[in-house]
């Protein structure tokens, strides 16, 4: 009597996985908080400070943020290993890094790209495996250690340089200038990123989400649990030598406090991206997202004048926001009951394009267009009289110009809208989890190629840019 039940509950479970399959998977609602958070501050940023969207207020935003960015892909990837590894020593370890790497350069052992390069990832390693070995063989909880870490290396920083200073390595000497899109920094984020996204694609990172979601159930299916928690860890410290990098070309020199103040901030920010500090969710666009919405945060609020209380206030909208982001995940569950597939690519370009709109009204000179003729009594002109009122019989100069200049504008979000359906469809008829990285690349290296085409722009013979 049992086999016939099993059948039947067999042949049932099978369509709702083909389902699933030709669905592209389960759907991601915990990211529709932070996207819908990173546009409407957005929204905000350009309203109030159009220079935000021009190459030099872009530039250095990204200069600023990539730090912030790495910090959280350093908590992410052994926060997904489960346990509660929530590692509050990255700010330190990162300051670390940081002293260290300035000191060597002053006694001439750091001058070229490639050694600094490979002393941060490195010691970043270095840091993370003891630490991995002490949770395994010792036995001891995670945040113990972290927190242990925390103090010991607040105070071995100071040790090593007891106030900022020294100078950075010359070839970081234009890094942080931020006054371009296009620098060394955003190529170690978007290096950074695709090198998460790869890695999302082996079986190790399904070990790895597999361990953090249920360890006792990874152990009985297999997973070397040893092997899998000392990866992460690993991971997690190439991620905080980058970071620190990134850091030094920010500050040009060497702080033993400042790095400090990325464990509150980065840790915030993964949680608002999405991530499970117990373990098993987690993912790179959700951490960047959580990022970029502490930095818009405190830029929105820095347009504000709120004298001696700056800084107080900006904490209080940390807390504010990321308590209400973690009550309105509580309604997650009646969400996924309305919107079974929702699509987060589908959503950021959708709102994308309306706040691409908005940046374009804020940043747009409506001065330029100048005045309307005067109307003057006259013989009638038959040419005047068959073109219609909002018809141009001849197009001017400076006309021809500015829809040279918005022609960029106009083919790139056309070109969003038409991707971001077709990757839709892609995904619904393919799994998720083997077109993921490679929809997520080309995302990327559309929207890098659209900031070029933006910052290069595109000339008319015979016509000149209105400015």
């Amino acid at each position: 009597m049992s086999l016939p039940v099993r059948q039947q509950e067999t042949s049932g479970a099978e369509p709702v996985a083909a389902k699933a399959a030709e669905q592209g998977g389960r759907s991601n609602p915990f990211l529709l908080m932070p996207i819908t958070l990173f546009f409407a501050l957005l929204s905000i940023a350009v309203l109030r400070t159009p220079s935000l969207m021009t190459p030099s207020g872009i530039g250095a935003a990204i200069i600023v943020v990539t730090p912030l960015i790495l910090a959280t892909y350093t908590l992410m990837a052994s926060t997904i290993a489960g346990r509660g590894t929530v590692d509050l020593s990255v700010g330190p370890l990162i300051g670390f890094i940081n002293v260290t790497m300035i000191q060597l350069h002053a006694g001439g052992v750091l001058e070229n790209p490639i050694p600094v390069f490979l002393y941060c990832m490195a010691v970043g390693a270095a840091y993370q495996f003891i630490f991995a070995l002490i949770v395994i063989f010792v036995r001891v909880q995670p945040i113990i250690v972290s927190l242990s870490g925390y103090l010991a290396l607040s105070g071995i920083n100071l040790v090593i340089l007891p106030r900022p200073g020294g100078v950075a390595p010359p070839f970081m000497a234009e890094w942080g200038y931020g006054t371009s899109i296009f620098s060394p920094v955003l190529v170690i984020l978007v290096l950074a990123t695709v090198a998460w996204l790869l890695f999302t694609a082996t079986a190790f990172y399904t070990h790895l989400r597999l361990m953090g979601s249920d360890e006792r159930a990874a152990y009985t299916s297999g997973v070397p649990i040893t092997i899998v928690r000392i990866g992460a860890h690993l991971i997690s410290g190439c991620f905080a030598g980058l970071a620190s990098i990134c850091f030094t070309a920010l500050i040009s020199s060497g702080d033993p406090s400042q790095g400090t103040t990325y464990t509150l901030i980065a840790v915030t920010a993964l949680v608002l991206g999405g991530a499970s500090l117990a373990g098993g969710r987690g993912g790179v666009f959700g951490s960047a997202l959580g990022a970029l919405n502490l930095y818009m945060i405190t830029f929105v609020l820095s347009s504000f004048n709120f004298g001696s209380v700056q800084s107080f206030v900006t904490n209080l909208a940390y807390g504010a926001i990321l308590v209400i982001s973690l009550l309105l995940t509580l309604l997650i569950p009646v969400i996924q009951r309305h919107i079974r597939n929702f699509s987060p690519l589908l959503y950021f370009v959708s709102l994308g394009v309306v706040v691409f709109g908005i940046a374009l009204h804020a940043t747009f000179d409506y001065t330029s267009l100048g005045e309307a003729p005067a109307y003057l009594p006259g013989p009638m002109d038959m040419q005047k009289a068959l073109t219609a009122p909002l018809e141009i019989a001849t197009l001017t100069p400076q006309t021809l110009a500015l829809r040279a200049q918005a022609m960029p504008f106009v083919f790139f979000s056309i070109l969003l809208a038409v991707l971001a359906v077709f990757l839709r469809l892609a995904v619904g008829q393919a799994s998720r989890r083997s077109i993921g990285p490679a929809v997520a690349v080309v995302v990327a290296a559309l929207v890098l190629g659209g900031a070029w085409v933006m910052h290069e722009g595109v000339s008319v013979p015979g016509t000149e840019a209105v400015r």
